[in-house]
């Protein structure tokens, strides 16, 4: 979350006061005396809020705001006077700011306003960000969502893996979208202009197994769940991939593939031949920071779908979200969209009868597997992540429960 304010205010002792009232809560003030200082700093791509003196020399208070609402309408403009008048705070809101406070105000009061300005400028940029995205980004871009490393390093390593041509072989908890992640290989790779095909690979013959092919050919050939395959085909497959199939192969399975290859469950040389390449999906659970972006997007498409306006997100519905395990991942999550986008946001009443600490004990052992993963399961690399001594990171592990070597890769 943004924490940039840019606090305009013409008298010197009161710009110093609380320039160091915000700093003592960790944000960062840039400081101006007039309106004319401080217009350099209003754009659209400010990521902060502002808070403004009404009364100034020359331009005051209320020429800053409208300055503001035209050049970013969305951007949080908090007014302070030392007059209690009325009049000029319904004049402040009805022109489009966001809080008004009379000094000397409270430094809880004037934190809690920021606090809420800041959430709504962080989403507002957020959403930008994304509609961005969306419209100007390749496949990678436009349909793998997300603003996590973990999201970074998947498009990465689907970009790399789609210009290669080999076989490819999708892993991933489930839920996590392996077949979107297969489609999108597809279309960055060579014969993205051929044809997409995808059937589960559970009850597939030998001649389904060719036929699938010959439709397939040019493009690439998705077998959803490759670990159901029967035997017979496995055999089948292998010896016309190996003599060439005319269309990609790409596999996907929520199993541990190379485990039931080494039990012999699974045909090992076909489980080689498919794993030329791999791209793995993370789960929810390893980067929570994407839940908030992913459920936005996920109720913006449920509530296109059901021809409503969608529902405002709230920071507090957010964080109830953050605070589950999502052990249906991204399936679940989009399930919960269109639940709330009609009204009946269960999974957030459900986290708030936990209760605050229990929520907050969610969302940390969330975010300490986060770093675990991000960093193969090295604790003391996921220490530094976070800035956290060692033993306490060490501590917070015992107290959930969480084991370094169960994120290695």
């Amino acid at each position: 979350m943004t924490r940039r304010v840019l606090l305009v205010d013409d008298d010197a002792a009161v710009r110093e006061a609380l320039s160091q009232t915000l700093e003592l809560a960790d944000y960062d003030a840039l400081t101006a005396g007039s309106f004319v200082a401080a217009k350099d700093h209003i754009r659209p791509d400010f990521d902060g809020v502002i808070l403004s003196d009404i009364r100034m020399p020359g331009r005051d208070g209320f020429h800053l705001l409208d300055y503001t609402q035209e050049v970013d309408a969305e951007l949080p403009v908090i007014l302070l006077t030392g007059e209690g008048d009325i009049p000029m705070a319904v004049k402040a809101m009805g022109q489009g700011a966001f809080g008004f406070l009379e000094k000397p105000c409270a430094s809880s009061d004037l934190l809690a306003v920021l606090e809420r300005a800041s959430r709504t400028r962080a989403l507002v940029l957020e959403n930008r960000a994304l509609k961005l995205q969306l419209e100007t980004g390749d496949p990678a871009a436009r349909m793998l969502f997300g603003t996590s490393s973990q999201s970074e390093e998947l498009r990465a390593r689907v970009r790399s893996v789609a210009r290669t041509g080999a076989e490819v072989l999708v892993t991933g908890p489930a839920g996590s979208g392996i077949s979107k992640v297969a489609e999108v290989v597809h279309l960055m790779s060579p014969a993205g202009q051929g044809p997409f095909v995808k059937r589960p690979a559970a009850g597939l013959s030998a001649q389904e197994f060719a036929r699938l092919c010959d439709e397939a050919s040019g493009g690439s050939l998705f077998l959803d769940e490759v670990s159901a395959m029967p035997e017979a085909t496995q055999y089948a497959a292998l010896e016309l991939i190996e003599q060439g199939a005319g269309a990609r192969i790409l596999a996907g399975t929520t199993a541990d593939l190379g485990a039931l290859a080494a039990q012999g469950v699974f045909n090992a040389d076909l489980f080689y031949r498919l794993d030329v390449m791999r791209v793995r999906i993370p789960s929810l659970a390893e980067r929570p920071e994407d839940i908030p972006v992913l459920f936005r997007h996920y109720v913006a498409q449920a509530a296109e779908q059901a021809g409503i306006d969608a529902p405002e997100i709230t920071p507090d519905h957010l964080a109830s979200l953050m605070a589950q395990d999502w052990p249906g991942n991204a399936r679940s999550l989009m399930s919960a969209a269109m639940r709330f986008v009609l009204g009946m946001p269960e999974d957030v009443a459900q986290a708030a009868e936990l209760g605050l600490a229990e929520q907050l004990a969610r969302v940390e052992r969330a975010l300490l597997v986060s770093a675990l993963g991000r960093n193969n399961g090295k604790a003391s690399e996921a220490a530094k992540v976070l800035k956290l001594p060692r033993k306490t990171f060490y501590d917070k592990l015992t107290r959930y429960g969480i084991r370094p070597e169960d994120y290695r890769r």
